[in-house]
C-alpha cells in the first residue's frame, strides 16, 4: 500500500510540473491513437448458424467491429474523429453504417460543452449540447499501459448517453409501446433507465480530463475503456508534435440537440419502416 500511495504522489508531482498555472493551455497538445474492437452478439440467431456462416458475418462486419480513432487534445479542448476504412469484401465505405455511427466530435471540459458533426442519409446536423455527467469511482488499482501508469475507475452510465447517434429497431418498438401506455406507466418506465457498465483506466502523467468518444470527467488521460461488448484502447501517444495541431469545432449544419437528433431519426426510420412494401403511384 506504502508504494502504491509513493507512486501516485511522484505521478501527481509530475502533472504539476508538467502544467504550473504559467503554462497556457494552448501551448500544451498532444495526439492519441485509439483502437476499438466490439464481439458480434447474433443473439438466438447465431444458434442456428453454422461456424463458416458466423466467420462471413464477422469478415462483412469488420469495419464495424474493429475501428480506429484519433484524439487530439489541449488541456480544455479536444476533437475526436474515426479514421475511415475500406470494406474489406466490397471495396466500399460502409455507407449504411456511416448513417449511425459518431461523427467529428469536439469537446470543452472546462465549459462542459459537446459539439459532434452528424450526417444522416445526406442531411447535415450540427449537434450542440452539454457533456453528459458522468459519476467515476477512483479506485486504487493500477497497471501499465505502454509507458505510463494508470489508475482504474468505474462508472455506471445511462446508455442513451453512450449511444444517442446510433440507432436500433428495439428502441423505436419501446418508443411505440411507451406511446400508447397511460401516464402511471410511463412514469414507472421512465424511472427504469437503461445503464451501461463502464470501466476506464486513466494516467496521471497526462493530467487531462479527455477520452475518448463520451468519456471525459477524470484526472489523467483515459486509455482503455472497456463497456458492453466493446473494449477501446490507446496504442500511440505524441505529446507537443513538432507540427501545431489545430482543434477546432465542426460548425456546419442544422443545429439541433442530442434528444431533438434522437428523435430525427426515429421519426425517418418510423416513415421508412412505414413505407417499405407501399406500390409505388
Amino acid at each position: 500500500m506504502k508504494s502504491i500511495f509513493l507512486k501516485f504522489s511522484s505521478l501527481v508531482f509530475i502533472a504539476l510540473l508538467l502544467f504550473s498555472p504559467n503554462l497556457n493551455a494552448q501551448e500544451f497538445q498532444g495526439q492519441a491513437i485509439y483502437s476499438s474492437k466490439a464481439k458480434m452478439e447474433l443473439g438466438s440467431f447465431g444458434a442456428r448458424m453454422s461456424e463458416g456462416q458466423k466467420k462471413q458475418i464477422q469478415a462483412r462486419l469488420k469495419n464495424r467491429l474493429e475501428k480506429t480513432y484519433t484524439l487530439d487534445f489541449n488541456k480544455e479542448e479536444s476533437v475526436f474523429n474515426e479514421d475511415e476504412k475500406i470494406d474489406a469484401i466490397s471495396g466500399a465505405t460502409d455507407s449504411w453504417g456511416d448513417n449511425f455511427t459518431r461523427g467529428e466530435q469536439y469537446k470543452n471540459v472546462k465549459q462542459k460543452a459537446l459539439v459532434q458533426s452528424q450526417e444522416f442519409y445526406g442531411k447535415k446536423f450540427l449537434v450542440k449540447d452539454k457533456l453528459a455527467a458522468i459519476e467515476w469511482k477512483l479506485g486504487a488499482e493500477s497497471k501499465s499501459i505502454g509507458q505510463y501508469m494508470c489508475f482504474k475507475a468505474t462508472a455506471s452510465i445511462p446508455t442513451d448517453e453512450l449511444e444517442w447517434y446510433n440507432f436500433s429497431w428495439g428502441d423505436l418498438r419501446e418508443t411505440n409501446t411507451e406511446a400508447k401506455t397511460d401516464s402511471t406507466a410511463v412514469e414507472t418506465e421512465e424511472l427504469e433507465i437503461k445503464t451501461t457498465e463502464v470501466e476506464a483506466w486513466y494516467t496521471l502523467q497526462i493530467p487531462v480530463s479527455h477520452g475518448p468518444g463520451e468519456y471525459w470527467g477524470l484526472p489523467g488521460l483515459i486509455l482503455e475503456v472497456s463497456a458492453g461488448n466493446t473494449v477501446i484502447l490507446c496504442s500511440k501517444i505524441v505529446i507537443n508534435p513538432e507540427e501545431v495541431i489545430e482543434i477546432e469545432a465542426p460548425d456546419k449544419g442544422k443545429e439541433i440537440t442530442k434528444n431533438d437528433y434522437q428523435a430525427t431519426i426515429q421519426e425517418k426510420m418510423l416513415e421508412m419502416r412505414n413505407n417499405r412494401g407501399r406500390p409505388r403511384s
